[in-house]
């Protein structure tokens, strides 16, 4: 018999996902972001899920190969742009749309053969300081773009750094439309957090959206907001069993450096999962846990392979647990109860976004079309 750990993608979640941006964000057309291999569910394994979307978004040529290949033949945006002047001939072959945000890319391009246009995406740096050229800048580049031959279409792009957050879009708002008032060309400014919070401004949702982490269920702007807050659904389980119980008495402890000692008689349950399977050793005592359903306790460090859960409040309310019994260590129970990723990931003081991409190898996948 296999190690009992499973990582389950939820089509049907997925699909609701996908749904949700599409109504947060009314006449604007939907990019499914699948970059990182589709945040770690696996681009074969979304791609029927995220059909609908109007275009896929991602980073690497590898991954939108990927996509072509599966019969994709819509829009295809690499969101960082290409890397080396040889990677525009597999645009040009595969009819990829590309970001834009450097002076180097435009020579590239200019110094481009083609007989088929490429259709751009210009990016760019209202305030993120990440990618882009500055507003001051951006005109210009937009001029040497529009003269190239090699380029048939400009997009205008940008990225917020706090839609999520308090100060919000404001500012980087202000700074687009000042630098890009009368240039003509579709925009795209959201990511997740902004197709959810800001995105009944049309000005805002503009012509395309850029859907992220929203599709997998992590809410953007946890824990201010849950997943539930904005009707997501968890795309992914990482589940497992019990290997052993222990009963353990008073000055008891738990795992490496006895960071745990039990105060009073307790019920101790292993489950067979660690950090080798991508879950966060960095998470402490008291992270939530479902075990049949029922949301408890992990107890001490977080070994290789395995972890432990308090079972005293599951044996105190008389449910029989022992052996076998199923843990939910993020996602949806076989018994229909929900462990955001979200509040895992706080508990290990990162994002949900980095659980799902950590997810190991060595956990085996199934994917789940029921509804």
């Amino acid at each position: 018999m296999p190690r009992p750990i499973l990582a389950t993608i939820h089509t049907a979640a997925l699909q609701h996902n996908l749904a949700r941006a599409q109504q947060a964000a009314p006449d604007a057309r939907v990019w499914a972001v699948v970059k990182a291999n589709a945040y770690g569910h696996g681009i074969e394994r979304v791609f029927e899920a995220f059909r609908a979307a109007d275009g896929f978004a991602l980073l690497d040529l590898q991954e939108a190969e990927r996509i072509r290949h599966l019969g994709w033949r819509g829009p295809i945006l690499l969101l960082e742009g290409v890397f080396e002047p040889r990677d525009l001939e597999l645009c040009s072959r595969l009819g990829l749309w590309h970001a834009v945000h450097c002076d180097a890319q435009i020579d590239w391009l200019a110094a481009h053969k083609t007989q088929v246009p490429h259709r751009v995406f210009l990016k760019m740096n209202s305030g993120m300081n990440r990618l882009g050229f500055t507003p001051e800048r951006y005109r210009a580049a937009w001029a040497r773009l529009n003269a190239l031959p090699q380029v048939e279409e400009i997009s205008l792009m940008t990225h917020f750094s706090d839609a999520d957050g308090p100060r919000g879009i404001a500012h980087q708002m202000a700074a687009f439309a000042l630098a890009t008032r009368d240039l003509p060309g579709e925009r795209s400014l959201c990511n997740s957090a902004a197709t959810l919070r800001h995105a009944q401004d049309a000005q805002v949702r503009a012509d395309w959206v850029r859907a992220g982490i929203m599709l997998y269920g992590g809410a953007p702007d946890h824990p201010e907001r849950r997943s539930t807050d904005w009707d997501l659904q968890p795309g992914m389980t990482l589940s497992t069993k019990l290997l052993a119980v222990q009963e353990l008495q008073p000055g008891d402890t738990v795992g490496y450096g006895s960071s745990f000692t039990a105060d009073a008689p307790m019920t101790l349950g292993v489950a067979a999962c660690g950090y080798a399977d991508g879950y966060p050793r960095h998470c402490g005592t008291g992270t939530p846990v479902l075990v049949g359903g029922v949301r408890t306790r992990t107890v001490g460090r977080v070994s290789m392979d395995m972890l432990a859960v308090d079972l005293t409040p599951l044996r105190a309310a008389g449910m029989e647990v022992g052996m076998g019994s199923e843990v939910t260590l993020w996602g949806r129970s076989s018994q229909g109860a929900v462990l955001p990723i979200d509040e895992v990931a706080q508990a290990a003081g990162t994002i949900g976004y980095e659980l799902m991409c950590a997810v190991a190898q060595r956990v085996p996948v199934v994917v789940d079309a029921s509804a």
